[in-house]
């Protein structure tokens, strides 16, 4: 853990290949201006300031967040956070810059450099870190996820892959439930009587039950809902039987496929509850690690 370096001095700060210009207001990457909203820009201010230093969410309700202002402060205070975690490319379980310490506040854990906003010293700070940007990011690429063992990759990207998904199966159960015809008929062709209404009774319940699930999850996600992770967790059992009925959908269609297609089709399906638990672990952070501090 770094030593404190609390009470900074200068108006620009830089850390990784990030600098925070103090005067101007701006948080840059590499010199290029990164869009930062002000709450978050003050919460990274604060922490800069106690560099190695425990702040209490009480100091950043106090300081951050007016007297006069009537928000709901740990919604406020866990968004923001969350905010500058993923313009940082942070991570709360496996943090490089803004450390959790649950019930208690937060911590900036890497390592500073301050320099006033002259042109020469302030321009070389700049220049070093526009110079030494591949090279760091490089590491910062090379990051393990704590519980995974690979690469922490961009929440939008999990997010989007997880959207996909359940975009999919969205359209398996409507086009199912909208030839319902069709899937008799083709039930029809390998079995008869209560075998084929049992099958056709399983495709409408099952896709009654996964429509709006699938609609919840997507919704969860596209709107960036925290307790995702531990909400996912929960129906996983659920989500995994749901999905291992499903994957059995590609053999309907053997005569059209051909047997070894839809054995492919269907082997794939097998797999893709799993990625979905994975993605969300990449995206969410584990709330029995994190808690609900952000």
């Amino acid at each position: 853990m770094p030593a404190s370096q609390g009470n900074h001095s200068g108006r620009i700060v830089g850390f990784g290949v990030f600098e925070l210009d103090l005067a101007a207001g701006e948080l840059r990457k590499n010199g290029a201006k990164l869009r930062l909203q002000e709450q978050p820009f003050r919460v990274l201010a604060l922490l800069l300031e106690r560099t190695g230093e425990v702040v209490t969410r009480e100091e950043m309700r106090q300081k951050v967040w007016p007297a006069d202002t009537f928000v709901d402060f740990d919604h406020s205070l866990n968004t923001a956070v969350n905010k500058l975690r993923e313009t940082l490319g942070d991570s709360a379980s496996n943090p490089r810059y803004i450390e959790t310490l649950a019930r208690r506040g937060y911590r900036f854990i890497a390592p500073v450099q301050t320099e006033a906003p002259s042109t020469g010293r302030g321009a070389r700070l700049t220049s070093r870190f526009a110079s030494e940007g591949a090279s760091a990011e490089d590491q910062d690429s090379a990051q393990l996820h704590p519980y995974l063992e690979v690469p922490i990759p961009h929440r939008g990207l999990t997010r989007g892959l997880f959207a996909l998904t359940q975009a999919m199966y969205l359209v398996f159960y409507l086009t199912a439930l909208l030839r319902l015809h069709a899937v008799q008929g083709i039930a029809d062709a390998f079995w008869s009587g209560w075998r084929t209404t049992a099958l056709v009774a399983g495709v409408m319940v099952t896709a009654g039950v996964g429509i709006p699930l699938r609609c919840y999850l997507l919704s969860a996600v596209g709107f960036d809902y925290q307790r995702l992770g531990e909400k996912f967790q929960m129906m996983f059992p659920f989500i995994l039987a749901l999905d291992q009925l499903w994957a059995v959908a590609p053999f309907l269609l053997v005569q059209k496929i051909g047997l070894g297609a839809a054995f492919a089709a269907s082997a794939a399906l097998l797999y893709v509850p799993f990625s979905e638990r994975t993605l969300i672990r990449m995206a969410y952070v584990d709330t029995a690690a994190g808690g609900n501090h952000g």
